[in-house]
């Protein structure tokens, strides 16, 4: 079957531009994620050896939380590779939320790993005589984890500002408090073997406390956006500025935003002449949602609502009748009345609570300027008194 309404070519190309752009961005966000998953599994598995051994129990944490990261990597692959995918008729705004619920889910295990480790440390500083007493290789291998997380964090902050990824900015971030960690078992590690046992335990607990923080932060971010938070207010204020750069646009009004993974929303309402035919009213339209569409990236999907009038806060026409019933009332009105019957059309306007009647009648032999204008009158005479109507006018052609 044929595309009732195909796509014109600038459509086909944005489309085509479009694809193209959400395959590059989850190739490179593969590749630095990869990257930072392999750092991430030997770090992790290093850490836990030497914390063994060498009796660091913030180390061991340290461990459990670079495992974690990698756990976060997993999530940001899985989540890159289902949110870049288009929209589909199961999910006609794209599958940007993906990336969200696997936020969530990974920012409560974040946050139940933290308790674990926490606990545990408590724990043993009840019980001064099992306390351990850290080697030197538990300096080592922190000292290592402080210098490759910084390279992680560094070469992911490249890639998400490039790509302007809110996920791999969050997963950077992630990776660099890794290094922060890593610092606090440095000095937990090297106080304890200062003859401050206590401290390990302590750092262990700090750890926690840093693994904690990142899931509440990123579970509260990613609820916010599950519950439709706007965009921030730059960006909405960019949005505002540029709509109204449009010629055409005569006033802007319930602009709003949200969030959808790294992808961003926006449906709004913009005030046009109430004069100009439907197709002009129309173009303006498309040609906020293109503009708004080519030059933020992170905008992926614009509705714009057309008004003739600002509505924003109450809708004044909402209670007159519809067109049939309309014309019915003034085809009563003006029954009788010579010249009716030679109107071809009424073009109906609903504004400020009102309608403005305007009909089209053919000229004849007999229609002088004069005649016109009497017929004109006769049919203003007999709609005078509608409390619906607010003017009639008369176009001759």
């Amino acid at each position: 079957m044929n595309d009732p309404s195909p796509k014109s070519p600038d459509k086909l190309l944005r489309d085509e531009n479009v694809a193209a752009a959400r395959s590059a961005r989850y190739r490179e966000t593969a590749k630095v994620t990869i990257a930072g998953g392999i750092l991430d599994l030997i770090l992790g598995v290093a850490k836990l050896v030497a914390g063994y051994f060498a009796y660091s129990q913030a180390l061991i944490a340290d461990g459990i939380h670079s495992l974690s990261d990698l756990a976060t990597d997993g999530m940001v692959l899985y989540a890159a590779r289902h949110s870049n995918a288009g929209p589909d008729a199961e999910h006609p705004y794209g599958h940007g939320r993906f990336e969200t619920i696997a936020t969530v889910g990974l920012a409560v295990a974040l946050i139940l790993v933290a308790s674990g480790i926490a606990y545990g440390a408590v724990m043993r500083l009840f019980e001064p005589e099992v306390l351990p007493h850290p080697g030197i290789w538990a300096l080592i291998v922190a000292a290592l984890s402080i210098i490759s997380k910084e390279w992680v964090y560094h070469y992911t902050m490249r890639v998400a500002r490039r790509q302007r990824s809110e996920m791999l900015r969050a997963n950077a971030w992630h990776s660099r408090t890794d290094a922060f960690s890593s610092v606090i078992v440095l000095i937990g590690v090297a106080g304890t073997m200062a003859g401050f046992s206590y401290l390990d335990a302590l750092a262990a607990i700090g750890v926690a406390l840093i693994i904690a923080h990142i899931g509440w932060g990123l579970g509260w971010d990613a609820l916010k956006e599950l519950a439709d938070t706007s965009a921030d207010q730059h960006l909405v204020e960019s949005l505002r500025e540029r709509i109204m750069d449009v010629g055409g646009v005569l006033g802007l009004h319930l602009l709003r935003t949200r969030h959808a993974g790294g992808q961003v929303l926006v449906d709004l309402h913009i005030v046009i002449d109430a004069d100009i035919s439907i197709s002009e009213g129309h173009h303006i339209s498309e040609v906020v949602r293109n503009r708004l569409l080519d030059e933020f990236e992170g905008v992926t999907d614009v509705t714009v609502h057309i008004d003739p009038e600002d509505d924003e806060y109450e809708a004044k026409t909402l209670g007159l009748p519809m067109r049939n019933e309309m014309l019915d009332r003034i085809q009563r009105q003006l029954d009788g009345i010579d010249g009716l019957d030679r109107i071809e059309h009424f073009t109906l306007h609903y504004l400020a609570g009102k309608i403005r009647v305007e009909a089209l009648m053919a000229f004849d032999q007999n229609s002088e300027p004069e005649i016109c204008r009497q017929v004109e009158k006769r049919f203003q005479g007999a709609l005078k008194d509608d409390t619906l109507i607010d003017s009639f006018d008369l176009h001759w052609h």
